[in-house]
């Protein structure tokens, strides 16, 4: 039995539909269709671009489709290279708007065709950026919407709270569920997240095929900006 979502069943994007104004969805749109330019595939600290404006960063498991999120947001097909081999992702990348606004794609966690050791140095980075980069506003924790979030992502989750580091949940591949599974997954996600300290209370259920919840990431990051004290655009 197909368990694909239907065009008609397009989720309203859980509450992150009424969390944002029509006029936050329409600075979103714009501010993301400016002209974006990768700046540096960043193996180590000391090789990572200065810091500037604010950053966002992308976080997941392998595979979870993080460069795909990147492509859905700035509206270009190829701005990050995808793959079907997990673990190909070995460097913090990261993807400029101008002086305001830096995407990073963060090599997804869980897998990696490495050793040992490469695995340990790319870890070590991670976690220093998380802890050290001042200018990091946000880590969107990407989680396949088909089976919600597992214990490595739960790790996650601890560190990031650990760190003080603020993140919100991002579902993706939400066109491979019905509706009525979609809202469970993000209710059940909603629930996980009530006692964690660093975690945005709204769950974003995605499709970066179909767009869905595009819209809203874009805006999130808007009022980020604001919040900041940085004009969007």
């Amino acid at each position: 039995m197909d368990t694909t979502a239907q065009d008609d069943d397009k989720p309203e994007a859980g509450g992150a539909a009424a969390a944002f104004s029509p006029e936050e969805i329409e600075a979103g749109r714009r501010l993301f269709a400016g002209e974006w330019n990768f700046l540096s595939a960043a193996p180590t600290i000391p090789t990572m671009p200065p810091m500037r404006g604010i950053e966002i960063a992308l976080a997941g498991r392998s595979n979870v489709g993080k460069s795909s999120l990147v492509n859905a947001l700035t509206g270009r097909k190829a701005l990050a290279r995808t793959s079907v081999t997990p673990g190909r992702t070995q460097e913090l990348i990261f993807f400029g708007l101008g002086p305001e606004l830096t995407l990073v794609d963060m090599p997804g966690y869980g897998f990696a065709k490495a050793p040992k050791d490469k695995v340990d140095a790319w870890t070590a980075t991670i976690h220093a950026y998380l802890r050290g980069r001042a200018n990091l506003a946000r880590v969107f924790v990407l989680i396949d919407s088909r089976h919600g979030l597992k214990p490595i992502d739960t790790e996650v989750l601890d560190g990031l709270d650990k760190a003080a580091v603020s993140y919100a949940i991002v579902l993706t591949k939400a066109d491979q569920l019905k509706k009525g599974e979609l809202a469970q997954r993000v209710e059940a996600t909603q629930a996980a997240l009530l006692r964690r300290p660093a975690a945005f209370p709204i769950v974003f259920p995605t499709s970066s095929r179909e767009g869905w919840g595009i819209p809203e990431l874009r805006a999130a990051v808007v009022r980020l900006m604001a919040e900041r004290g940085i004009a969007a655009g």
